[in-house]
This record gives C-alpha cells, structure tokens and sequence, in this order.
C-alpha cells in the first residue's frame, strides 16, 4: 500500500509544539513534508507577500524532524510548498496544531485556518486542527484525534470546495466525550483597546477583548469543545449570501 503525502502547514511557526506534535502523528500515517513560516504568523489571515521575496530555509529538529521554514505567511507556505518545494502536489494538507481554538468569528482572522483554505484552493483535500488551550498543552489526545480524522478524509474525500475545521477541548484528561459535527458559531471578542504610555512618554494601544458567546445548542463549534466533544466544521469557500441576492435585484441599480 501506496503511503499518502501529507503537507504539514499552520501559523504558529515552525518552532512550534504543536507543528512537531503534528509531525509525529502524520509520521505514521504518509511521508511528510513541512513547510511553515519561519515565526509566529497567529491572526494574519488569508494574507499573501506579494511586495517582498519570499525566501525559504532548511530547518532540523529533534528525532528526525525536517522541514521548511518562510519568511511569510501561512497561505504562502502552503503555496510555495505545493508550487515550489513539492516535486508531485500531496494528497492531503494539515494545518496545526493550533494553540488556542478557532472557532466563532475567529475562522476569519486565523492563519491556521487560511492554510487549510489555500490547500482547499490548490484542489487538495485540507484541514485545519486548533486544540482550545494556551499553556499547558498536552498533544497526547490532539494526535490521536488527527489521525482518526486524517484517516477519515483520505479515505472518503472531501468536496473540492470544502475543508474541515476541527477544533479539541482543553479539558481532556477524562477523555474526550466523542465528535461532534458543528456549524461556525457566534462567539467573538468584544475588542477593547488599553491606552498606555511607554517610558520616552508615546501613547501606544493594546488590545484586549471579552469573549461573547450567545450560542446554546452542542451544534455550535464553541459549546462544543466547552462540552468536552471534538468539533468538526465543514467550511465552503463560496462567501456569496445567494438568499440575498432577489431582494438585491430588487433595489434596480
């Protein structure tokens, strides 16, 4: 049996925990190839480098981890990795494993979620995996979970414009609950931004936020992984709000 190609991407970088965590787990699955960006790329979105070189560097970690750090953004890694660095296009692409969940409004700001959507333009069956902790991560269950999943998409495919979100709880040492198929939540930060002064006496700005979160139902990604159950999304690259698009006619531009 024919091993799959798996391209391993996300925006945390590929000095991350999560990457090589990720690594380890598609090692037993395909032959793997890493390309990611060379620092922390969280919340970049779908940005490209379209005014700058792109330039990539050989990178070498513990037990035999190898891969391909850039200088941009997570949807440049996977393009430059799928057009560049790969000799034939993988059969799968995995974006993460993201610290800190997406969920929500949040799929629209995230560079994990941006590289699992260039794989999805590319024609290539891609998913985006976050685990919804900030420290103290414990991988252990995240990388049973990628397996299990990754497993589930080669062998059954997904349509060529859709990519699977899948976001785990924090709170797993009893074991995840089970999966669960969600739809994107309403849960965002209600942004604040703290006004401060630096020591040469400048204002500056930090932002900060509140979570809001008014969803109740298990089928929501955020009470999901609250519950204790793995959230899997379906995600379309089709924006257009085609219900809207008689009572637009109507306006007769």
């Amino acid at each position: 049996m024919i091993k799959p190609s798996i391209l391993i991407s996300n925006d945390d970088g590929i000095y991350a925990p999560g990457i090589y965590a990720l690594w380890e787990a598609m090692s037993e699955i395909g032959k793997t190839t890493v390309v990611a960006p060379n620092t922390e790329k969280s919340a970049v979105g779908h940005a490209i480098t379209i005014s700058d070189p792109i330039r990539i560097e050989e990178v070498t970690r513990a037990n035999g981890f190898k891969g391909y750090a850039v200088n941009g953004t997570p949807a440049d890694s996977v393009k430059i990795a799928v057009k560049s660095i790969m000799k034939v296009k993988p059969d799968i692409i995995i974006s993460g494993i993201n610290a800190g969940a997406n969920v929500g409004q949040s799929l629209l700001y995230s560079g994990t979620i941006s590289a699992a959507t260039e794989g999805t333009f590319l024609g290539i069956p891609s998913i985006a995996i976050s685990l919804d902790a900030l420290r103290d991560m414990d991988f252990s269950t995240s990388k049973i979970v990628a397996k299990k999943i990754v497993n589930k998409v080669i062998n059954h495919g997904l349509p060529n414009d859709t990519l699977l979100n899948v976001n785990i709880p924090k709170d797993i040492k009893g074991g995840i609950k089970g999966y669960q198929i969600t739809h994107q939540g309403a849960i965002h930060f209600e942004d604040n931004f703290e006004k401060r002064e630096d020591p040469r006496g400048r204002i500056y700005y930090w932002m900060t936020g509140d979570v809001k979160d008014t969803d109740i139902e298990l089928e929501s990604d955020g009470v999901a992984i609250k519950e204790g159950y793995v959230s899997i999304t379906p995600l379309q690259l089709q924006m257009t709000n085609f219900d809207f698009i008689d009572k637009l006619n109507d306006w007769n531009f």
